[in-house]
């Protein structure tokens, strides 16, 4: 049995453990070979360090910090919510309680009583445009009227009859 024991010829290049691999391995991975897929795991494992306390973290799912105490100190000065820009939701949210005020709780076109869910139409269909005058209160259905119908396909495939 001892005849077919092979001497190592190289050593692992993370534990540096004596190892035989052919020669044609070696030369094609350049001499890095491993022991164990442990050792491979090791080699490829990437760690950058904590901004904080600088201990080696895993690379990766965008951390920065090794611990929630170094992420709170990292945090401590930052302002949120200053000179953040105008928020898209809460401006068409006041717009349509102003409109509500002045315009009364009904569809303009057809009368529907559900104000809440009453939409702003833009008349020029200019949407930067928030002038009281170019607004009004319509319901989903008078306000798909106003803008699928005259799109529509079938209107055009019954006119034709």
């Amino acid at each position: 049995m001892d005849e077919y024991k092979r001497n190592p010829n190289t050593n692992c290049i993370i534990c540096s453990y004596p190892i035989y691999r052919r020669p044609i391995e070696i030369q094609k991975n350049s001499g890095r070979v491993f022991c164990s897929m442990n050792c491979y795991g090791l080699s490829n494992r990437k760690e950058t360090p904590c901004v904080v306390c600088k201990k080696l973290i895993l690379a990766g799912l965008n951390k920065k910090t090794c611990s929630r105490s170094c992420a709170n100190i990292h945090r401590k000065g930052i302002q949120y919510k200053i000179n953040s820009p105008n928020d898209k939701v809460k401006s068409q949210r006041a717009l349509k309680i102003k409109l509500l005020k002045e315009k009364g709780k009904k569809c303009e076109k057809c009368n529907y009583d559900k104000y809440q869910i009453l939409e702003v139409h833009h008349k020029n269909r200019n949407r930067k445009n928030n002038e009281i005058e170019n607004l009004e209160l319509i319901c989903p259905n008078c306000h798909a009227e106003e803008h699928l119908l005259e799109k529509s396909w079938l209107t055009k495939k019954i006119e034709n009859f």
